[in-house]
This record gives C-alpha cells, structure tokens and sequence, in this order.
C-alpha cells in the first residue's frame, strides 16, 4: 500500500511513512518547549501516552513518569517551591480528593484544596487539576487576570501554554471553557 506524503506528494510505502513517523517523533522527546520559574516543559512526541523512563531527583525523590503532566507538577513544586508530596503515587486524577470540602488540606499532596466554584480564586503556581477523562490532567497556574486564568503544562500536544476563561458570580469563582476543572490546590 502506498500512501502520498502530505509536504511532498512522494508516495511513501506504509512502513517508510512509519519509519519516518518514528524517527521525527523521536527527534522531539525531551526537547524542552518552555520553562515558568526556571523548571522547564518537555516535549513528550506525538505518542502522548507513552513514558520514557522513571525521573527522579538528585536525592532520590521521584517525580514521575518522564514527560507526562504529573511528572512536571511535582517538579515544579520541588524546584519552584521547595515542596515534596506527601504521596508521590498516582495518575493526574488522583490529585484531587472528592471528598474533601472546599480550603482543607489535601494530605497525600501536602496542599490546600479548592473545587470550582470557591470563594477562594485561583492564583498563580497553582494546581489545576482536571478529572474529565480515564487518567485526568494537572497544569500549573501561570497566570491570572479578571477573564482568565493561564496554564503551563506538559505532554499536550497543543502547546505548553493554555488559557481558561475565568467567571465570578456572587464571589464564586468558576474555571470554564474550554475545559473545567476539578479544582486547583496550594502551597
């Protein structure tokens, strides 16, 4: 089977068109993308659900699969922050707890948790935590104003940065489109 390569219009056998795929994907794992305060965002390639290995720090602390978004995270608020996690274990759902109320501590993360919708707004190096799908996803808050929040995340194929529309009502404050959160949590 042939297939014609978009940027050329070379007709391509499945498995060069494969091969290529692979070693252009390749060419982008660990690249970094971007950087907020010093810790930087890696590309994880096209193949978003896979890892490439367990990363750690110096002393052994370990912060993830490497690039997912839980792996940034917790990097992060180790660099960024001088903040270990309590439990270091789980996918990006698992970071939020459902049956918290909203302002108590979060204790396998060490932090305290607000759920969209609290009187509390979110605020830069935050936690945003998304458990929308099969594993969820974090993002750190990188910054605020009136309409909308901004994120940073890794292992989106979109982009490192996001933006969120942010609404207050009745001083509520609500993460909305294009996607919404579960809540965020903070140091």
């Amino acid at each position: 089977m042939k297939r014609i390569n978009l940027l050329t219009g070379i007709a391509l056998s499945s498995g060069i068109a494969i091969t290529i795929l692979f070693f252009w994907n390749a060419q982008r794992i660990g690249r970094v993308l971007d950087s907020y305060k010093g810790v930087p965002v890696y590309d994880n390639g096209l193949l978003f659900f896979r890892s490439y290995g367990k990363n750690y720090s110096a002393d052994g602390y370990y912060f993830g699969q490497k690039w997912q978004c839980v792996e940034f995270i917790k990097r992060f608020y180790f660099q960024a922050e001088n903040h270990r996690m309590p439990d270091v274990m789980g996918h990006a759902k698992s970071f939020f707890d459902e049956s918290l109320p909203d302002g108590v501590l979060n204790s396998r993360r060490g932090l305290v948790q607000y759920r969209n919708g609290s009187t509390n707004q979110p605020r830069p190096d935050d936690l945003l935590v998304f458990t929308d799908t099969k594993f969820g996803h974090v993002a750190i808050v990188s910054q605020v104003t009136t309409n909308f929040i901004e994120v940073i995340q890794q292992n989106i194929l979109s982009g490192p940065r996001q933006r969120f529309s942010l609404v207050a009502s009745n001083g509520y404050y609500f993460v909305t489109s294009p996607r919404q959160p579960a809540g965020w949590l903070r140091r």
